[in-house]
């Protein structure tokens, strides 16, 4: 996908391949590594930091940074205990806190007064608690269908599937089985689906198959997390956006069970007072590989 300089319409194109790296991050046993993806100038002092949702790994972004890397040195980390990056030993280490320290540990690597920064689900609640920060360097942000009120039903859903095991004899079965968990992704072609769909797949232990590219133990923190607990996190979540003193963009699916039309709207009258764009046939969460998607995102960081 390439955008035209004069116009900025969005055309279809094969993206290139970006180059992997890793960086070591502190946790309550040691160390561990986080991979990341790097598209774009290395040495081009704008970045845009690209963040995946729950279960998922930075090649998500592929059709987003290969958009943006001609004006950005475009970061796709896989969050610890997905894709390439390390497990952790212990897996109450999976939390929004130790994840915003792995981020702070990435940008002092990269060494960028600012940033901005693009969080779908998950990746959104990172990048809210780390640019509500004291001195953050987030400059623009864009949360892609989550905000600091995550609907229950949505959580009930996601615990059904998250960290059950899974086997896959094939890439298409693994395409089909992940579909089968992801309507709210709205549609896409069988190619993109594909493309979606391999960085999800590692071997599994036999060798003849393949298996989710995370750590099962990424399920356990969610099923700990008792009412009080989602109440005070709620709370410190809206304390932290209405901290927030960045550009925002909103973007929400028309038919998310994640992120409501209440929330959403609330969200545009406090703290930083996003701008909502609402994205028809979706629900949660939108891929940013759409063309309409892709537009909505760079429109709003290069404006």
């Amino acid at each position: 996908m390439i955008i035209d300089k004069e116009t900025r319409r969005v055309t279809d194109t094969e993206p290139a391949e970006p180059r992997l790296k890793t960086i070591q991050c502190l946790d309550s046993q040691g160390l561990h590594r986080m991979a990341y993806c790097e598209w774009g100038d290395p040495a081009n002092p704008r970045v845009l930091v690209c963040v995946h949702g729950l279960s998922r790994q930075g090649r998500d972004f592929d059709t987003l940074a290969a958009a943006m890397s001609d004006v950005y040195r475009v970061v796709c980390p896989d969050v610890v205990g997905r894709g390439r990056s390390d497990w952790l030993t212990d897996p109450m280490g999976y939390s929004i806190p130790a994840y915003v320290a792995d981020m702070v540990s990435l940008l002092a690597r990269l060494d960028a007064s600012t940033v901005h920064w693009v969080g779908t689900s998950m990746g959104g609640l990172i990048g809210l608690a780390l640019a509500a920060l004291p001195g953050s360097p987030v400059s623009r942000l864009v949360l892609n269908d989550v905000g600091p009120t995550i609907e229950p039903a949505s959580l009930q859903r996601i615990g059904a599937y998250l960290g059950q095991p899974a086997h896959w004899a094939s890439e298409d079965e693994a395409a089909d089985a992940l579909w089968a968990i992801s309507p709210g992704f709205g549609a896409h072609t069988r190619e993109q689906w594909l493309a979606l769909t391999r960085p999800q797949m590692a071997p599994d232990d036999s060798g003849v198959g393949f298996k989710p590219h995370y750590d099962p133990a990424i399920a356990l923190p969610l099923r700990q997390i008792t009412p009080e607990m989602a109440r005070s996190g709620e709370a410190a979540l809206w304390q932290g956006y209405d901290r927030l003193r960045c550009p925002t963009l909103l973007l929400r699916g028309a038919q998310s069970d994640l992120l409501s039309a209440t929330t959403a709207q609330a969200m545009t009258l406090r703290g930083p007072k996003a701008r909502l764009v609402e994205l028809a046939g979706v629900g949660h969460a939108p891929t940013l590989v759409q063309p309409d998607q892709v537009a909505a995102v760079r429109e709003f960081l290069l404006e």
